[in-house]
């Protein structure tokens, strides 16, 4: 069974940073695209940012420029750095992972709050 734990989440000031991990374990297929999406209370869970095995990347506009996508293949590990967040960006952030011949799983999700 493939398990995703994500990590990283918590309080900061607007105009700080946080830096999310999500680690993938309980399978030997290979991870296709990696992707973090969030939701805020009352929105529909949303795209932020994808990324492929090759290191093919896509973000959301809203976080262009703001945050970078990264994973190590050899860890089934992906990373979201968080630059320069605003109280918008508070939501709980999910990650979810595409295995190979297996389909789509989603982490638990971790809380990210921006305070003004």
């Amino acid at each position: 069974q493939v398990q995703l734990v994500e990590s990283g989440g918590g309080l900061v000031q607007a105009g700080g940073s946080l830096r999310l991990s999500c680690a993938a374990s309980g399978t030997r297929f290979s991870i296709d695209v990696m992707g973090w999406y969030r939701q805020a209370p009352g929105n529909q869970r949303e795209l932020v940012a994808t990324i492929e095995s090759s290191g093919t990347t896509n973000y959301a506009d809203s976080v262009k420029g703001r945050f970078t996508i990264s994973r190590d293949n050899t860890k089934n590990t992906m990373y979201l750095q968080m630059n320069s967040l605003k109280p918008e960006d508070t939501a709980v952030y999910y990650c979810k992972v595409q295995v190979s011949l297996l389909g789509n799983y989603w982490g638990q999700g971790t809380q990210v709050t921006v305070s003004s």
